[in-house]
This record gives structure tokens, sequence and C-alpha cells, in this order.
């Protein structure tokens, strides 16, 4: 594990994790993207890699969301904690939503700007509807992918609400 302070670490020039740096530095956010020796694309490998709960884990998944019959897809980014799984029924009965899937590569890639497996809670190409899952309000200190599957950073359910600009709820 590497913080990142060294303006010469080559994982600081990926796109990436230049926007998401960008965007928690805009938001006043003082948690810095560390380095993970290996991947962290699933909550799992990021918590074993950190030595922290899979609970302490903020997962940022996009749904595709269809208000209606036959409508376009949205995204919809739910930051939940990796201690659970989203109920997308309950979901998208609390939004009104007639469906509620999940997105696929090009989906998300298209409308973030990351791979699955990078996603970050910011940083993303446009502005994307969020959600953010009550259960990570349990934990002081919550780490969350920064645009790379290399990268993390550590903020809390505060700053991921504020910084999201997303709404509290409960997920599953």
């Amino acid at each position: 594990m590497t913080d990142l302070p060294d303006p010469q670490h080559s994982l600081l020039a990926h796109p990436g994790v230049a926007r998401v740096r960008a965007a928690l530095a805009a938001a006043g956010v003082p948690g810095q993207v560390v380095v993970l020796d290996d991947t962290a694309r699933t909550a799992a490998q990021a918590a074993a890699a950190l030595g922290v709960e899979v609970a302490q884990i903020a997962n940022s998944l996009v749904f595709a969301a269809e208000a209606g019959p036959g409508d376009e897809p949205e995204p919809l980014l739910v930051l939940t904690s990796g201690g659970h799984r989203v109920d997308t029924a309950k979901v998208a009965t609390d939004l009104g939503l007639h469906r509620l899937g999940r997105a696929d590569a090009d989906f998300v890639r298209e409308r973030t700007g990351f791979a699955i497996g990078a996603v970050a809670p910011v940083g993303h190409t446009a502005p994307l509807r969020t959600l953010v899952d009550e259960a990570l309000a349990a934990y002081p200190v919550v780490w969350a992918a920064a645009g790379h599957p290399h990268a993390v950073f550590p903020t809390t359910f505060a700053e991921l609400v504020a910084m999201s600009g997303g709404m509290p709820v409960q997920v599953a």
C-alpha cells in the first residue's frame, strides 16, 4: 500500500485517478488516494488489502434505471456497504421506478468514465443520480474506489453524501 503524495507515481497520470483526486480536492475532502499492491475490484479484495471489515468498503455500483416501460435507462449510482447486496426491487419501489437492473460494462464506462471495478463515488464524466447506503454510517472511516483497480481513498459517510450529492437510504 502506497500513499500518493509523490507526484511521480505513475498511477497519478491515470485519467480516472486524476478526476477523483480533483473531485476530492474540490470537495475539500482530506483523504488521500492510496495505491494498493494488488487489485481491489471487489469489496472483499479491498478489505483484505486494507485490513478492514468488508462492510467498511463503499461499493460504487451502477444500475440501469427505467422510469417507465420502454424508457431509455438512466444510470443510478448506489454507494453501498460491501457487507451486503442492494435489494433492487426495494430500491426500485422506493424510487418509483419501473425497473432497476445491473448495468453492463459498456453502459457503466459510457455513463461514468470508469470501468467496472474502478467506479468511484466522484469524478464521473457527467453527474449521476446517487444513493448512499445508510449502513456505511456505522463506521468512522469507509474506503471507496479512486478510479483505478489499484486505487482507493478513505472517507466518511457524511463526506460521501456531501461530495456525491447522494441521498442517504436503506438499500438492503
